[in-house]
């Protein structure tokens, strides 16, 4: 159907830009009423169009062709004209559209990289103060390690099983209760301090596990076995694997007789003493988990191609072989600084296993928010997210890096 053009006498109405109303001089008195469509999803819009003048009334119709996609508002602008000149009305209304689509998609792109921009510098500087800190911690050890990390574990915790009672787990399966879940979280939290205080966490972690069955058994309604297996593996999770931080840090108590810091270190933050085994491996390990996450985010941002798993749709295994790098790398430099390991081959071997220990630790966290269905554990600290997305490659790594040191390497490196 042609578009139609309404003539009164020698004054054309003409569909303007909403900028040329504001000086556009109209020549007669107009007023239009849109008629609302009849249906939600419509196809063509009805106008109703009075002209006061000369006691002539027009009516136009907006035909298929003019309407806008997802349902945008519709500005007319109705002025006059000198000579009622054959302007298609269609093509004038869709390069408005056109220009209101490019217009919205460049602001869609200037607030997507402002938005990425904003969260870069969050993460940058959020993650350097929590590596001061860490920092810090690390080197004061002891109660102020211990309780640190208990805290980190309690946090953990509390975000392991909100995910356990997400829609997209709990759909499958019967989540423990409340109150079963809360005392698992304290239970973590009391784990890391009861290995300090005792030396080790095997009656702690039988203790915990009877308690949690028994109250499980006696709970209203019918137990099921889906709440005793996501209860116990939060116990092992969140409590007993992150312990093994304590054991590495203040129980390998034994002096680095090696290092080169120990000799002038200030006796008033500890003297040459405080240079203990437990100490280098757990700076070593940390480091090198650092390393191994951001070259391998490099690496899968340059080189990545082949897709790691499903789990993680984003790892590569080109990310996966320059973290390996990294972290391998890392390990040795840091051993040539502060003489321990003394062999190059055992500073490989622990930053071989370091970098194992941090990827399936990644992995298993994963694939635990893929089952619950986020993308994040929690919003604890900005732009990076929950606790668990910070730590999760550090919580399988304490536990293989002591087995390493006590088990596998001749006086512990020395």
């Amino acid at each position: 159907m042609a578009s139609q053009i309404v003539e009164l006498d020698r004054i054309a109405l003409i569909p303007l830009s909403v900028s040329s109303l504001c000086t556009a001089r109209s020549h007669s008195d107009f007023r239009y009423r849109p008629t609302p469509p009849a249906q939600s999803n419509f196809q063509k819009i009805r106008f109703n169009l009075d002209v006061n003048g000369n006691g002539v009334q027009g009516l136009s119709r907006i035909h298929r062709g003019l309407l806008v996609n997802q349902r945008r508002r519709v500005i007319l602008g109705v002025a006059s004209a000198e000579q009622p000149d054959q302007i298609s009305s269609g093509e004038l209304a869709n390069e408005e559209v056109q220009r209101g689509n490019q217009s919205l998609g460049e602001g869609d792109i200037d607030e997507e990289h402002n938005r990425k921009t904003s969260q870069l510098r969050k993460r940058i500087i959020f993650g350097m103060g929590i590596g001061v800190l860490v920092g810090g911690v690390v080197l004061a050890g002891e109660w102020i390690f211990t309780v640190a990390l208990s805290t980190a574990v309690f946090a953990g915790s509390r975000e392991y099983f909100e995910l356990v009672r997400s829609r997209g787990i709990a759909s499958g399966m019967t989540p423990p209760p409340r109150f079963v879940s809360r005392a698992c979280s304290v239970i973590c939290c009391v784990m890391p301090l009861l290995t300090l205080y005792f030396g080790q966490i095997d009656v702690s972690v039988t203790s915990a596990a009877f308690f949690v069955a028994t109250a499980l058994l006696l709970q209203r309604g019918n137990p099921r076995f889906s709440q005793l297996s996501s209860t116990m593996f939060g116990l092992f999770y969140c409590g007993y694997l992150p312990s093994f931080w304590v054991k590495l840090r203040c129980g390998l108590a034994a002096p680095t007789l090696n290092t080169r810091f120990a000799a002038s270190w200030p006796l008033l933050l500890g003297g040459n003493t405080m240079w203990t085994v437990g100490l280098m491996a757990t700076l070593i390990s940390i480091s090198s988990i650092i390393a191994a996450d951001t070259f391998a985010f490099i690496g899968g941002k340059v080189f990545g191609r082949t897709p790691l798993t499903a789990v993680s749709p984003k790892k590569t295994w080109e990310g996966a072989l320059v973290g390996l790098g990294g972290c391998i790398t890392t390990s040795v430099l840091l051993a040539k600084v502060f003489c321990w390991p003394t062999s190059t081959l055992s500073a490989v071997a622990f930053g071989f296993l370091n970098f194992f220990g941090s990827l399936f630790g990644d992995l298993t966290e994963s694939m635990i928010k893929r089952d619950a269905g986020v993308k994040d554990s929690g919003s604890l600290i900005p732009g990076h997210g929950g606790i668990l997305d910070r730590v999760d490659s550090y919580i399988f790594t304490g536990a293989l890096a002591h087995s390493f040191v006590k088990t596998f390497l001749p006086l512990y490196g020395i």
